[in-house]
C-alpha cells in the first residue's frame, strides 16, 4: 500500500523519518511494550483505531482495515493517523486506566501546547458539529462511541487500543457560538508526548469529520 500523504505535503519529511524508525524497530518488543497482538511469521500488529481493527504490517508499514462497510479509514487514508501509530509503537507503552479523564490541561506538558489544541482541536470540533448534532451524533455511534450525559451531546471513545477519548459539545444558536471539550483517559502521558496529545485530537475530528462527509454524500449524491 502506498503511504498516503497530506494534499500539500507537509507531513513528507515526518513520514520519511518515522518510516526509517520504523522499519529499524524490534517489532516483537515494541508489541510487548504496547500489549499489542503481533504475528511474527506475517509479521502484522493487530491494532484497533476508531472502532476498526487493523492489520499494520512490518518493517513496510501497510494498515489494512478488517472490514469493508465504512468508505474511510484512517489509519489506511490518513498520514497523521499513520505517523501516530508509528510514534506509539516506537516510543509508546500501555497501561491500564483507573477510569478517570483529564483535561488537556491537566496532561504533562500539555500547557504549552495549550493554544494549538484549541484552535486545531476545540475550536474544530465546536464548529465542526455543534450546530449539527444529529450528524454528530450518527458518526459517533458509527466509530463505536459511547453515548454520555455530558453536554448537548457527548460520546467516549477508543481512540487506540485502551486509550479513551470524550468529545463534548454544546449547541450554539443565534445568541451563542457553540462550545467543545475533549478529554483523554490517564493512561495516555504513557502512550504519547504532550506534543502528541493535539495529533490524536486532530486524527479523532478528522475522522468523524471525513466520515460525517461521506454519509451526507451518500444522502445527497447531487452534492
Amino acid at each position: 500500500m502506498e503511504i498516503n500523504y497530506e494534499k500539500d505535503n507537509l507531513e513528507r519529511i515526518p513520514m520519511e523519518h518515522y518510516l526509517e524508525l520504523y522499519r529499524g524497530m524490534n517489532p516483537v518488543a515494541a508489541a510487548v511494550r504496547c500489549g499489542l497482538p503481533y504475528d511474527e511469521e506475517r509479521r502484522v500488529f493487530t491494532l484497533r483505531m476508531m472502532g476498526t481493527e487493523y492489520e499494520v504490517a512490518w518493517p513496510e508499514f501497510t494498515a489494512v482495515p478488517m472490514e469493508t462497510g465504512k468508505k474511510y479509514y484512517p489509519l489506511r487514508d490518513m498520514g497523521k493517523a499513520q505517523i501516530l501509530v508509528m510514534r506509539y509503537l516506537l516510543e509508546g507503552s500501555a497501561a491500564p486506566t483507573t477510569g478517570k479523564f483529564l483535561t488537556y490541561r491537566e496532561l504533562p506538558w500539555c500547557e504549552v501546547y495549550y493554544k494549538q489544541f484549541s484552535g486545531r482541536c476545540l475550536s474544530r470540533l465546536a464548529y465542526g458539529f455543534g450546530f449539527k448534532l444529529d450528524a454528530f451524533r450518527a458518526v459517533m455511534e458509527l466509530v463505536g462511541g459511547k453515548s454520555l450525559n455530558y453536554g448537548d451531546a457527548g460520546y467516549e471513545f477508543e481512540l487506540i487500543n485502551g486509550l479513551y477519548m470524550r468529545f463534548a459539545l454544546w449547541a450554539g444558536d443565534e445568541e451563542f457560538p457553540p462550545s467543545s471539550q475533549i478529554l483523554f483517559s490517564d493512561n495516555f502521558p504513557v502512550a504519547f508526548h504532550g506534543e502528541d496529545m493535539t495529533v490524536c485530537g486532530d486524527v479523532s475530528i478528522g475522522t468523524i469529520k471525513a466520515l460525517s462527509d461521506t454519509r451526507e454524500h451518500k444522502s445527497n449524491p447531487d452534492l
